[in-house]
């Protein structure tokens, strides 16, 4: 599996400064080749390369960059009509970035392949190609995990960036993976929410007091600088924004690490509420609603499913209807919104099973884990040897997986 490991920069200040002219030059090259093609209406890579290979050539740049700085140029119309396609870009949006050309910052990032980049991992540096000439013994650091998973695993390119003043190379890693578990030993629940980030069926809350706490603290902040409305205050806000993603990428990141580890060491498996779409269903106070679109779950599910896959352990979503009102009692499993007396407590009406409402959805999701993983890894056989009888002609097949129904998870 791929991941992505980020290696620090620690540049002389004239390494720094050929660094920032030849990222600077490099972007200019690609603004120009986007108007070209914006123009042209050329997207594809061998026909943009007929007409700005030679330009690039001549203005200075090495074969192996001008060829990079027209495939950035291409991938970035590529990733605009995707999102056209799929609707994630759609009106007044839409329509302006359809009506010009696609620009890049001066400090955007750049990637680098072997010819033009090379790591010395014993010395713990890189020679670089700029627009100054090669420059050598640029010192990098980072975690001791992530220097050894960039010694042992890097291929492919790496992306030199420019953030916050500081320097940095994202390089590409192909991890292998573990053997998975196929037959897990039970499963671990995880209730994703707002109070509490997660709630695992073993009773372990995560809280995301904290996380709420620093965003709130940031709410203050963008409308102080919203109210001033200068470029200067335009560019904070910006820097903040990306301040704010990394804390609570951070805040995830401990957390799927921790529950993936208790996992690995149990031999159990992994079970989340199905999630998508969450924004279409529930009905939400407009003061709640700045809230719920911060709120990082499909994140925290995707750290999850990758660390768990990377571990071998077996992951799965489950439908999350009524996980939090159905009593989890093997023996009683009564469902009714009268379970839940207040947000944070669950009491059944039928045989007074109690406990914190979040505790109770884990419990829920993990067993209905189960069930879902059982179905996911049935043998691919008809349905008649499975005992069933097969669809009549023009008749659905009743065997086939149903879509899981819409929720507003009954909370």
């Amino acid at each position: 599996m791929k991941l992505v490991v980020q290696a620090k920069l620690l540049p002389t200040p004239e390494q720094a400064e050929a660094l920032e002219s030849t990222l600077h030059q490099l972007n200019q090259a690609a603004n120009q080749v986007s108007r070209l093609a914006f123009h042209t209406k050329t997207f594809q890579v061998f026909a943009l390369r007929r007409r700005v290979y030679g330009e690039l050539k001549a203005a200075g740049l090495g074969a192996q960059q001008a060829q990079h700085v027209i495939k950035k140029v291409v991938d970035a119309y590529t990733t605009l009509r995707g999102l056209i396609r799929n609707g994630r870009l759609t009106g007044k949006r839409q329509r302006q970035a359809e009506s010009k050309p696609i620009t890049f910052h001066a400090e955007a990032a750049h990637p680098f392949d072997d010819r033009c980049l090379s790591w010395l991992h014993d010395a713990r540096t890189v020679s670089i190609w700029t627009v100054h000439g090669r420059i050598k013994d640029i010192a990098f650091t980072g975690s001791p995990d992530q220097l050894k998973t960039l010694a042992a695993y890097r291929q492919g390119e790496s992306d030199l960036l420019l953030r916050d003043g500081t320097w940095y190379l994202v390089a590409t890693c192909e991890i292998p993976e573990a053997p998975l578990k196929a037959d897990p030993d039970g499963w671990i629940g995880v209730d994703r929410g707002i109070i509490n980030l997660a709630t695992t069926s073993d009773g372990i809350n995560y809280s995301g007091q904290k996380l709420t706490h620093y965003r709130r603290k940031m709410a203050r902040v963008r409308t102080e600088l919203q109210a001033r409305g200068t470029k200067s205050a335009r560019r904070k806000l910006k820097r903040r924004a990306k301040r704010e993603r990394r804390f609570a990428a951070e805040t995830n990141h401990v957390i799927a690490n921790e529950i993936v580890a208790d996992a690995q060491r149990t031999g159990r498996g992994i079970a989340v509420e199905e999630l998508a779409g969450i924004r279409d269903r529930v009905r939400l106070w407009p003061s709640q609603r700045a809230t719920l679109s911060s709120w990082p779950f499909h994140q925290l599910g995707a750290f999850l499913a990758y660390k768990a896959r990377r571990a071998g352990v077996a992951f799965v979503q489950v439908d999350p209807a009524y996980t939090s009102q159905r009593c989890p009692n093997p023996w009683c499993g009564h469902t009714g919104r009268g379970n839940r007396p207040s947000r944070d407590t669950f009491r059944c009406g039928s045989c007074g099973f109690a406990g914190p409402a979040d505790h109770i959805a884990a419990l829920n999701v993990a067993r209905r884990a189960s069930a879902v993983w059982a179905f996911v890894n049935m043998p691919n056989e008809p349905a008649v040897e499975r005992g069933l009888s097969a669809p009549r002609a023009g008749q659905p097949d009743r065997t086939a997986r149903r879509k899981p129904r819409a929720s507003n998870l009954g909370r």
